[in-house]
C-alpha cells in the first residue's frame, strides 16, 4: 500500500524544501485567512526553489473565480483545495486537479460527497470546527472516514501528528495523509524533526 503525505500550512522556503528532501509528496499553501496565511509573491519564490516532482497545492476558502485562477497561474500550483463551501459546480470548473474539503463532524456530514466526488480528484477529510476551516489541531472519528472511502480517494486530515499517524493509517488506508499543525515548532513555522517522523511513520504503517 501507498500513502501518500501532504505537509500544509508552509509558509518558508526552508520548510518546504525539509519537507521535500524528508519524503513529502505535496506541499500546501494558504491563501485563505489564517495564521499559516501566505502571499502568492512568496509561494511562487518558494515554488521556484523546490525540486522536480514535488506537487504544490494552493488552499482556498469560498475565494473568487477569477482570483484563483490568477493566483494558481502566478504561482504555478499544481492542484487546487478548496476548503469552504464551493459548489459541485464550482469545483468542476477549473483546469487543474481539484481537492476538496469536508469538514466532519458526523457521518451526516458525508451528505453529497457522491456528487462531489464526480468532479473532484480527491475529498479531503477534516475535522469540523465552527470557527475555523481547518489547523484545529483535533481528530474526528475514522470510522467515518472508513465510510467515506466509497466514494473516491480520500485524503485524511484533522490532528494528524506523529503519535497518532501509525494507528490512522493502520485503520483508514487513505490514498493520502496531510498534517500541519501537529507538525509545528509555532503557527506557519515546521518543526524538521516532526515531519521526518511523521513521514517514516507513514511509510512504515504502510507496509503493514
Amino acid at each position: 500500500m501507498i500513502v501518500r503525505i501532504k505537509i500544509c500550512g508552509i509558509t518558508n522556503g526552508g520548510d518546504a524544501l525539509a519537507a521535500a528532501q524528508l519524503g513529502a509528496d505535496a506541499i500546501g499553501f494558504i491563501f485563505a485567512s489564517s495564521p499559516r496565511q501566505v502571499s502568492a509573491e512568496k509561494v511562487r519564490e518558494i515554488i521556484d526553489r523546490l525540486p522536480p516532482m514535488i506537487q504544490t497545492v494552493g488552499v482556498f476558502v469560498d475565494e473568487d473565480h477569477e482570483r484563483v485562477t490568477a493566483t494558481a497561474n502566478f504561482c504555478r500550483l499544481n492542484l487546487l483545495q478548496f476548503h469552504g463551501s464551493e459548489s459541485v459546480e464550482y469545483c468542476a470548473s477549473f483546469d487543474r486537479k481539484v481537492i476538496k474539503a469536508i469538514r466532519v463532524g458526523s457521518s451526516e456530514d458525508l451528505r453529497g460527497l457522491s456528487e462531489y466526488s464526480k468532479v473532484v480528484d480527491a475529498l479531503l477529510l477534516d475535522t469540523f470546527a465552527p470557527d475555523q476551516y481547518g489547523g484545529t489541531g483535533i481528530t474526528f472519528d475514522w470510522n467515518v472516514a472508513l465510510e467515506a472511502k466509497k466514494y473516491g480517494r480520500i485524503i485524511l486530515a484533522g490532528g494528524l501528528n506523529p503519535e497518532n499517524v501509525t494507528d490512522a493509517v493502520k485503520m483508514v488506508k487513505p490514498y493520502a495523509v496531510d498534517a500541519s499543525s501537529g507538525l509545528e515548532l509555532s503557527p506557519g513555522v515546521k518543526n524538521h524533526g516532526k515531519i521526518a517522523e511523521f513521514i517514516e511513520k507513514v511509510h512504515q504503517a504502510a507496509k503493514q
